[in-house]
């Protein structure tokens, strides 16, 4: 595939076989020249072009075409792409993964108007920053009331809980390698428990494992439609999920729980600099944030964060205190311990 598609602005889901959805432009005019930025990301797919219509309100001569997939792939595939990146642009992937491809040489640094505004947390700390942060998106576990009741199965409370024996086969949960979702939540109960007893925790938790998914959202997805009764996955799914009439509740772990942002970056070596600077500088402005919080309850500029409905009040007071350079820094090592440990309860990839 080229960098530059010709037509419509496209969204190519990855993974298995390659599906083109068409996407059009805002209309309503002569038609208009447009510059092509391709953007990697891992933002959940039905959002896309609510993004993408939102900038084009204020930019609508520059197109996006997007490569999504979820957070383990579209970093896999950067990785791969080392020495001839295909994409312009990252809009949407964890900060850890961001921080990786930092150290890899992999990032052009680029100050964005308004980054004055931004919580310091949501920034990289070089100056000018390599990669800047838009929402946190938190673990949390996905509760289905109606199958619980039907399995005898009380309401856990914390991490812990999960891993006592009348669980068992009823909790599903993101494969770390794949998915941004899975891999906060196994360096998040390192940090929190520390390595041996994190790892003793997680060999307690695959005891009750039925299946790991290669996506953060679908372990709450398959407990809304209930398929488990209980999905390991982020607060965002949960709320929307919850929203459209699913029986579920959502449970932020008394332990506490991780996190990481959803951020964004300029790929080096892009050939359309100027047009990657001015999406960087609708990525964390105020109209950009007012968007993202129609999801999520904590955003880059945390003073225009509004409460989400059936978020959980106690949200931000659980995020755990996140070292996101020592989760970057031991991403490679945390991931084949835990495929050896773990690989033989995931999915197919599709």
């Amino acid at each position: 595939m080229s960098r530059q598609a010709a037509g419509f602005g496209r969204i190519w889901l990855l993974g298995g076989s390659l599906a083109a959805l068409m996407i059009a432009a805002p209309t309503g005019g002569p038609a208009l020249a447009q510059a092509e930025l391709t953007v990697y990301t891992a933002i959940e797919a039905e959002d896309l072009k609510k993004y993408a219509a939102r900038f084009n309100e204020a930019h609508p001569d520059i197109k996006i075409n997007w490569v999504r997939d979820s957070t383990g792939i579209i970093t896999a595939k950067l990785l791969a792409e080392k020495d001839n990146p295909q994409a312009d642009v990252i809009w949407g992937l964890a900060a850890t993964s961001l921080l990786l491809l930092k150290s890899e040489g992999m990032l052009e640094p680029y100050a964005p108007k308004g980054l004055e505004k931004l919580d310091p947390k949501f920034r990289d700390k070089a100056d000018p920053p390599y990669w800047v942060g838009m929402d946190a998106w938190v673990a949390a576990v996905c509760f289905n009331t109606v199958e619980a009741e039907k399995n005898g199965l009380p309401m856990p409370k914390s991490w812990k809980d999960l891993t006592k024996p009348v669980y068992r086969g009823h909790v599903a949960m993101p494969n770390p390698n794949s998915s941004g979702t899975g891999f906060l939540d196994v360096s998040s109960w390192l940090q929190m428990f520390g390595e041996e007893e994190g790892w003793a925790y997680m060999d307690a938790l695959h005891e009750n494992i039925a299946y790991y998914t290669h996506s953060g959202s679908k372990p709450c997805k398959d407990a809304a439609r209930g398929e488990v009764a209980i999905g390991i996955s982020f607060a965002f799914r949960g709320a929307k999920s919850k929203a459209a009439g699913a029986p579920i509740e959502i449970i932020i772990p008394e332990e506490g729980v991780g996190w990481d942002m959803e951020a964004a970056a300029i790929v080096a070596g892009t050939d359309y600099p100027d047009e990657a600077r001015i999406l960087m500088d609708w990525v964390i402005s105020e109209d950009a944030m007012r968007m993202y919080n129609e999801g999520y309850a904590v955003v880059g500029i945390t003073e225009l964060a509004k409460p989400v409905k059936y978020f959980p009040e106690n949200i931000i007071e659980k995020m755990i205190d996140n070292d996101f350079e020592w989760a970057a820094r031991n991403r490679e090592r945390i991931l084949a311990e835990w495929s050896k440990r773990y690989e033989g309860k995931s999915l197919p990839k599709n």
